[in-house]
């Protein structure tokens, strides 16, 4: 077993690393296509996700028929899937993307359930008054009331699609950071997978505070807000 600095490799050295590894390209190449693999899957797990979960709160009946589906989806582990979606449709992007956003959708369609099950049953009745059209009474009436839940629910989906998308590089992609972290540790490279893991959390930390706190606030503003 390596010890020493070779398994604990001071900050400087992670620091050349990230220098070096950003001047040849390749952090930031496998930087981007991470990113771009967690915006697709998020997207498609926020769309599919909160149709299900609005549904599922507002008929029974469709309660009732995937209820079912999602307690196995929940339950089943990330790894399961990820396989599952590599050995049927091959190691193609469309199958990561896939396998991360079906990872995601129950977790979203649960939450948007219960936002759906907790809206207020005047309002309804106020649109109906006023004969709103379905879409006029989604806009103007449901989707007001959901945001918390959709702000809940993008929140928990970036936290957990950031580390799916890793596993699935890991298992089947040519890119990415998770195919560069798991390069290194075949290789023994602590200073290598420390200097991915650093630039990764980086890139993390600044879209939660730049993007997804903003769109959290902006989303609950009606809130009142504590001194």
């Amino acid at each position: 077993m390596a010890t020493g600095r070779s398994t604990l490799p001071g900050p400087s050295a992670v620091a050349r690393f990230i220098v070096a590894e950003t001047a040849s390209g390749d952090l930031l190449r496998n930087l981007g296509m991470t990113l771009a693999r967690v915006v697709a899957a998020f997207v498609v797990a926020m769309a599919i996700g909160a149709a299900a979960g609005i549904a599922m709160g507002r008929f029974r009946a469709v309660d009732r028929v995937a209820d079912t589906w999602l307690v196995v989806l929940l339950n089943t582990p990330a790894l399961v899937i990820t396989v599952l979606a590599y050995v049927w449709f091959g190691l193609t992007e469309a199958a990561a993307v896939g396998a991360v956003a079906l990872n995601k959708i129950p977790t979203v369609a649960v939450t948007l359930r219960e936002g759906a099950r907790a809206l207020d049953p005047k309002l309804d009745e106020l649109a109906a008054v006023y004969r709103f059209s379905a879409w006029k009474t989604l806009r103007h009436v449901i989707l007001p009331q959901l945001m918390p839940y959709f702000a809940a629910a993008s929140r928990s989906g970036i936290a957990l699609i950031w580390k799916i998308v890793l596993l699935v590089e890991l298992l089947g992609r040519p890119n990415g950071v998770g195919f560069a972290i798991h390069l290194y540790f075949q290789m023994f490279d602590v200073t290598a997978i420390l200097g991915y893991s650093v630039a990764f959390a980086a890139v993390m930390l600044a879209i939660e505070y730049a993007l997804v706190q903003p769109l959290e606030r902006h989303a609950t503003r009606w809130r009142p807000r504590r001194a």
